[in-house]
């Protein structure tokens, strides 16, 4: 997971905003990710007062006392003698409200609760972002039939999605390769078997553009022996923008 979708889904387990399927895969997440494990108790600690996942601790009796006492002391809720409360005018009302705590304690997780729904908001808002992509590829074969997506998203990465099943054949391996600048010539950024979901690596390479070639060929096993395309291609396309990212 990148770190704005991590985010997010940690906000809402420790909320319990998940359903059991998606709580399960984040326990376990809890003890193979450290990373999520530690985004997951930042939560818990900054929202505390209505994290509900959390066991309910009840307040010890000496607790209870003082605050009933505080409600029910005429001094709580009295306003300074130099200054006395008017009954039924607005400095009345505060002055009663300022010694209520369970009411400043209702504002007090009114208000965090509004913040942390902004928050989740916002952060899926951007992972949906990060998720769409701002540039595809169709690659097509010789006879014009789709058989994989290249998709560049907004962050600089990349991905290929395979539309049909493709093994290369024994001693073979399937080499994808990019191509931007013809000055600077082809660039591999992926190798495999079959064709599967990868993340092309276009780590240190410029940012996809519009028109950029993406091409899949057929070499020897482990890839190009000469670091340039050297057997036939299987498929390609040029990357278009998409309607978000326009």
């Amino acid at each position: 997971m990148m770190g704005p979708e991590k985010e997010a889904l940690a906000a809402e387990f420790a909320l319990g905003l998940l359903d059991a399927d998606q709580a399960a895969r984040c326990e376990a997440l809890l003890g193979s990710d450290p990373d999520f494990a530690a985004r997951v108790e930042a939560w818990q600690r900054h929202m505390i007062e209505i994290d509900m996942t959390v066991s309910p601790e009840p307040p010890t009796e000496a607790l209870w006392r003082g605050i009933e006492a505080r409600i029910a002391s005429p001094a709580a809720v009295r306003a300074p003698a130099h200054a006395p409360a008017q009954v039924g005018t607005r400095q009345g009302w505060f002055a009663s409200l300022w010694g209520h705590l369970p009411a400043w304690r209702a504002m007090g997780l009114a208000a965090g609760a509004a913040s942390l729904a902004l928050a989740i908001a916002l952060t899926v808002q951007n992972r949906s972002i990060a998720r769409t992509p701002v540039l595809v590829a169709v690659m097509m074969s010789d006879q014009n039939r789709p058989l994989a997506l290249v998709n560049a998203f907004r962050d600089g990465r990349a991905e290929l999605v395979p539309l049909q099943a493709l093994n290369a054949p024994e001693g073979k391996s399937l080499q994808v390769w990019t191509l931007w600048d013809r000055s600077r010539g082809p660039v591999s950024v992926g190798l495999l078997e079959a064709m599967r979901n990868i993340d092309l690596r276009v780590a240190g390479l410029p940012a996809t553009s519009p028109d950029q070639l993406f091409e899949v060929t057929l070499e020897p096993a482990g890839g190009s022996p000469t670091g340039r395309p050297t057997g036939p291609i299987l498929m390609k396309g040029n990357a278009s923008r998409t309607d978000v990212g326009t």
